[in-house]
């Protein structure tokens, strides 16, 4: 078992700039992919980023390259991401899922989650 809080989140202006933090506590996050995603009000969680458990590899949705970086750190059992060039249209509640299963950028495929940060981005 896998426990994840997320921290981080805000109110920022268009173009700004803001850091989710991702800490787990529990036995082997270090073995596992981690992945952020996001939902928005009426809208379905839509993946943004992943990180692998081994060589650090990095997947990421197409809204979200060039301005988010995903992050981890294994012996500290924390991830990140940083998010810069912010736009309102990224305002949703961030979450950080750990255990992938399948498919990594569906929801659906990760079995740990946490509760969520809000971002809000204002224009």
């Amino acid at each position: 078992q896998v426990q994840l809080v997320e921290s981080g989140g805000g109110l920022v202006q268009t173009g700004g700039s803001l850091r989710l933090s991702c800490v787990a506590s529990g036995r082997n996050f270090e073995s596992y992919s981690v992945a952020w995603f996001r939902q928005a009000p009426g809208k379905e969680r839509e993946f943004v980023a992943t990180i692998n458990w081994n060589d650090f590899g990095t997947k990421y949705a197409e809204f979200a390259k060039g301005r988010f970086t995903i992050a981890r750190n294994n012996a500290e059992n924390t991830a990140s991401l940083q998010m810069s060039s912010l736009k309102p249209e990224d305002t949703a509640l961030y979450y950080c899922a750990a255990y992938s299963t399948g498919r990594y950028d569906s929801a659906a495929v990760w079995n740990y989650w946490g509760q969520g940060t809000q971002v809000t981005v204002s224009s």
